[in-house]
């Protein structure tokens, strides 16, 4: 009796110990690696998963979290031979650790010299103003170059971000010199395009006022032909009488324009003049 007893409590106790080991729960950020005598056997996702208690053992516990490699900086030389410095980060995940685990055994160091070389040849075919003015472009071509170099690693690169362009203190001065000078022949020419535009509005305004003014004649000459128009009608329909007195009329409004200016105190009156009063004034007394 007790050795039956002895004999249930044991298998008991391996029937625990064999769920112990055969059951395996994954976290949802990870996946397991499993190996059966040394080999691969499965790759365990999320959740509860089952293996062979004492012939399968979880060899490796990958995270499948993003992950962002420590900021690199390597040398480049540009297309037209400036050295710079470039700054870089790189984010990936692994998605097939089975390939991460048996393929490459330091995967952070493996990646950041990839992007070194990559970056390296990127930035050798391209001038030094290519590489401040087109960095999306850049960025771009590093991680289409990485995504293949890794592919068979099983790790999918999610981002990569040039953080940073140095350039050393020679090439500095020398960019901060054009950067002036290129504003300076900017100012001259904003100034040149002042001065000719003040040119064309004057020329503008000149040609304005000639315009208006030979408007104004031609109004004058209109009014001056309608007048001399209607002196014509009075002449013919009243005779000479008409003439007489329009040019009667005429001298006296320039002696009084004469009389009325500045500075005039005294007004000489030719005797023709005289005359015309006389004859005007004897005509309005007939014409009553």
């Amino acid at each position: 009796m007790e050795q039956t007893s002895v004999v249930l409590i044991l298998l008991a106790a391996f029937i625990i110990l064999c769920i112990f080991l055969g059951v395996r729960i994954v976290p949802q950020s990870e996946k397991y690696v499993v190996e059966r005598f040394g080999r691969l056997r499965s790759v365990l996702g999320p959740g509860i998963n089952l293996i062979v208690p004492f012939l399968d053992r979880v060899a490796h516990k990958i995270s499948i979290l993003e992950r962002q490699l420590p900021t690199a900086s390597q040398d480049a030389i540009t297309l037209d031979n400036v050295l710079v410095q470039v700054e870089t980060s790189v984010f990936y995940r692994i998605l097939q650790p089975e390939k991460t685990v048996y393929r490459i055994r330091d995967v952070d160091g493996a990646i950041s010299t990839t992007v070194a070389g990559i970056v390296r040849s990127e930035i050798g075919r391209m001038e030094l103003d290519q590489v401040q003015s087109n960095r999306a472009q850049l960025i771009a071509s590093i991680k289409s170059s990485l995504v293949d170099a890794v592919e068979d690693w099983g790790i999918e690169v999610t981002r990569t971000e040039i953080l940073d362009v140095n350039l050393d203190a020679a090439t500095r001065e020398a960019m901060l010199q054009q950067l002036n000078a290129e504003r300076a022949r900017r100012a001259q020419v904003t100034e040149a395009e002042g001065a000719k535009r003040a040119v064309e509005l004057a020329a503008d305004a000149d040609l304005y006022a000639a315009e208006q003014a030979a408007k104004a004649r031609r109004v004058q000459a209109d009014a001056e032909a309608y007048a001399t128009g209607v002196v014509a009608a009075a002449i013919a329909e009243n005779g000479l009488e008409a003439a007489q007195y329009q040019v009667a009329l005429k001298q006296i409004e320039s002696i009084a324009a004469v009389a009325g200016s500045e500075g005039s105190q005294t007004v000489i009156v030719p005797a023709s003049a005289a005359e015309a009063f006389g004859e005007a004034f004897r005509m309005l007394k007939g014409r009553g």
